[in-house]
């Protein structure tokens, strides 16, 4: 875990805003680098305010200590990247607003009570894209009826995902495995118990576990014929045959955006939860080859990106 701290006297004219990359995983460091470069773009750079970081390990006791780490240095504004740390901003953050990205569901996960506000002193976008087109699109590259599910217990949005995957199973009659992966070393466990169950795909939930060993998943999978697809922002890149993400420069975007407005005097809780717009369904045709799976064309065509 990383902090950065702000010197006695370089608060005096500024803001001071602090962010969490739970352990730095890379769509929450491209959506914040993204979040840096739009703030500046607003008028908020090195000579009116100071953007710190803090990368805790994925557990709520990690999350919580990077808040109050916040709270003791008088942040003027927090800025969470995922569902856990955004729900721990909201029960820690005392009177800092708050601003979030990557949050799937925010509304299902209780970040916010609607879309047209939170009705807590926060503001911020979701990354929610729609799972069921997902599943209908792995259905047409290979028919499964056994589908392994990795998620994390303790991760709202990952839950939410969970859940959302138990009623598209149901409604396709595919019965799914689903593995609760607490960390990277249950990895070897947990695809054990699929590969026992003999899944035909595996689909990865957007928690923080599968997230750092999703190459290693891809890997023993693709050993075993099986496909693999996700949510998470670079999953086709990094060996899913199929993904369906939010961009995470857009979402750094949307809350500097947000960021900018709060730091002006605007209430956080007034402002509705932004929506992706920008959302790719990415093909990689490199896996599908290797995985003796035959793409169709509607499958091609629909997609937003294809890998060669």
């Amino acid at each position: 875990m990383t902090a950065l701290f702000p010197a006695a006297d370089s608060r005096a004219a500024g803001k001071l805003v602090a962010a969490i990359l739970t352990c730095d995983i890379p769509r929450y460091r491209e959506a914040h680098r993204a979040f840096v470069k739009a703030l500046v773009q607003k008028g908020y750079d090195q000579s009116n305010v100071e953007v710190i970081t803090q990368t805790p390990n994925p557990d709520p006791i990690s999350w919580a200590n990077s808040i109050r780490k916040f709270n003791a240095i008088g942040a003027d504004l927090i800025v969470t990247y995922g569902a856990p740390a955004t729900m721990t901003a909201l029960r820690e953050a005392g009177d800092i607003p708050v601003v979030f990205a990557d949050v799937y569901g925010p509304v299902e996960t209780g970040v916010a009570r609607s879309l047209s506000g939170t009705g807590h002193n926060m503001a911020g976008v979701s990354s929610k894209v729609p799972l069921v087109t997902l599943v209908k699109t792995a259905l047409e590259v290979k028919p499964i009826k056994v589908l392994g599910v990795v998620y994390t217990g303790r991760e709202e949005g990952s839950m939410v995902q969970l859940k959302e995957m138990r009623k598209i199973g149901a409604q396709y009659g595919v019965i799914l495995v689903e593995v609760n992966l607490a960390g990277t070393s249950g990895i070897d466990a947990a695809l054990a118990t699929m590969f026992n169950a003999r899944v035909e795909g595996i689909y990865v939930t957007e928690c923080t576990a599968g997230s750092r060993g999703f190459e290693k998943i891809v890997h023993r999978a693709g050993e075993s014929k099986i496909p693999v697809f996700s949510q998470m922002p670079g999953a086709a890149q990094k060996g899913a045959v199929l993904s369906l993400e939010a961009d995470p420069a857009e979402q750094g975007q949307v809350a500097a955006d947000y960021a900018a407005r709060i730091l002006g005097g605007k209430k956080a809780g007034s402002l509705p939860v932004a929506t992706p717009k920008k959302v790719e369904l990415v093909v990689n045709m490199k896996v599908a080859r290797a995985l003796d799976l035959h793409v169709p064309f509607p499958v091609l065509s629909a997609a937003t990106r294809v890998l060669k």
